[in-house]
């Protein structure tokens, strides 16, 4: 929400790794919730621009694991959701950044809707450009306009899903050495697509200061 956040925690500079595993699900949900807005709210009273790079890398250098357990399991239409699912789309970029940028380049061409130039990818887009990208969106979330990282990691997520469907579409019909393909392709579009409604209901919700 773009007011104060509510029942803000003590997090420590170090952030992810304040975070104590526990049991109780109710105490989980309000400790994600509560170290979500107290990691945002702090970096943007503050926005170092070495904190906000340690944030950006964080998943690199230390594995998408300790995010997922912090914030995985909150609604998809909440802060720790939407801040686990654009780590997560970074993720997914970070690992196949030759398979991402090549199924972005495929939905441009497929998908007839503004959600290229929303995304913001730099072009021709490349393994290079589609990483520049994620890391970018992911850095906005800290020190820019969140709604607009949100929608813009939502666009993302929306033509690399289309590109995916499409590439199925191509090795359902063309593939028969390896018919695993066209179930793969269909897999990471729907994986998108759901990234997509969620990052993109986040947003909305942000914006009429309701996202928790």
């Amino acid at each position: 929400m773009t007011g104060d956040f509510s029942r803000p925690a003590n997090l420590p500079p170090r952030g992810f790794e304040a975070f104590a595993s526990t049991s109780d699900p109710a105490l989980v949900n309000r400790m994600a919730h509560d170290t979500a807005a107290a990691l945002l709210a702090r970096v943007r009273a503050h926005p170092d621009a070495a904190t906000v790079e340690r944030l950006v890398s964080h998943a690199d250098e230390h594995g998408i694991d300790v995010i997922a357990e912090l914030w995985s399991h909150a609604s998809p239409h909440s802060l720790p959701g939407a801040l686990w699912r654009v780590y997560l789309m970074r993720s997914l970029i970070t690992n196949d950044p030759e398979g991402m940028s090549f199924a972005f380049r495929r939905g441009a061409e497929t998908l007839r809707t503004i959600d290229e130039v929303v995304a913001g990818a730099a072009t021709p887009v490349g393994s290079v450009e589609i990483r520049d990208l994620a890391d970018h969106i992911l850095r906005g979330t800290f020190v820019g306009d969140f709604a607009v990282s949100l929608e813009r990691a939502a666009a993302f997520a929306r033509v690399c899903s289309t590109g995916f469907t499409s590439l199925a579409d191509d090795a359902d019909g063309t593939d028969q050495v390896h018919p695993e393909k066209s179930e793969q392709f269909t897999r990471r579009a729907f994986r998108l697509s759901e990234l997509a409604e969620a990052l993109g209901a986040c947003a909305r919700l942000w914006r009429r200061n309701a996202l928790d």
